[in-house]
C-alpha cells in the first residue's frame, strides 16, 4: 500500500508549515500501516525542515523504516531538500540522485519528477537538463495531478531565464507555464503565472 498523493494534497498547507506539522504527526500516529505510516515521517520532516528545524528533521528521517521504493525515494528527497534548505545545495545533489533511482517504477514517477525538480534546483550548472529529463518523465504520464508538475518546471525554467536577462525566453517559459496551469494547476497557480507573465512582460 502506498500513500496517496490526494490525501498528502488534504494534509499539507506549504504556506503553514507548523499546522502540516501537527496534521502529519496525527496521520502517522493513526496509520495501520507501516510503508504508509514511513511516508508520513518523510512529510513531518519535511514540515520540520520548512521551519528550519534541520536536525530535527534529519533525527525524524533517521527513525524512518526504509521499507519499500516509495519510502526510500520520499526519504531520499527530504533528506535533500534539509541540505539545500540549510544552504548547502551541493551535499543535497547525492540525496536528490539517489531519488531519481529509488522512484524508477512506473507508479512512483511522482516523486521522480520530484527529484529532477529539485535536482534542477540545487544543481543550477545543469537545471535545464534535469528540467528535460522532468518534462521527458511525464510524457507518457496521463494523471492530471502529476501533470501539474509541468506548471512547476516552466515557471522555474522562467525565472531562470529571467535572471539571465532572456526576457523572451522567460515570457515563453511563462506563457507555457500558465497553459499548464490551467489544465492541470490550481487558481492560486494560474494566478502566479499571470504575475509571473506581468513581470516579465514589463520588462520588454
Amino acid at each position: 500500500m502506498a500513500l496517496l498523493q490526494a490525501r498528502l494534497d488534504k494534509l499539507w498547507d506549504f504556506s503553514d508549515p507548523v499546522t502540516s506539522e501537527a496534521r502529519l504527526r496525527r496521520a502517522a500516529d493513526d496509520e495501520p500501516d507501516a510503508g504508509v505510516r514511513a511516508e508520513l515521517q518523510t512529510q513531518v520532516a519535511r514540515s520540520l525542515g520548512l521551519q528550519e528545524r534541520f536536525a530535527e528533521a534529519d533525527e525524524t528521517l533517521d527513525a524512518v523504516a526504509i521499507a519499500d521504493d516509495a519510502v526510500a525515494a520520499r526519504a531520499a528527497l527530504e533528506r535533500g531538500r534539509v541540505r539545500n534548505s540549510a544552504g548547502d545545495p551541493d551535499a543535497a545533489i547525492p540525496y536528490f540522485t539517489a531519488a531519481v533511482d529509488a522512484a524508477s517504477r512506473p507508479d512512483l514517477v511522482f516523486l521522480r519528477v520530484d527529484a529532477f525538480h529539485m535536482l534542477a534546483i540545487a544543481d543550477a550548472g545543469q537545471a535545464d537538463e534535469w528540467t528535460e529529463a522532468a518534462l521527458g518523465a511525464l510524457e507518457a504520464v496521463e494523471d492530471p495531478r502529476t501533470l501539474r508538475w509541468r506548471v512547476a518546471l516552466h515557471n522555474n525554467t522562467g525565472w531562470r531565464r529571467l535572471d539571465e536577462g532572456r526576457v523572451e525566453d522567460a515570457i515563453a517559459s511563462f506563457e507555457t507555464a500558465r497553459d499548464a496551469a490551467t489544465r492541470w494547476g490550481t487558481p492560486q497557480q494560474v494566478q502566479w503565472a499571470d504575475e509571473a507573465l506581468a513581470e516579465a512582460r514589463f520588462l520588454l
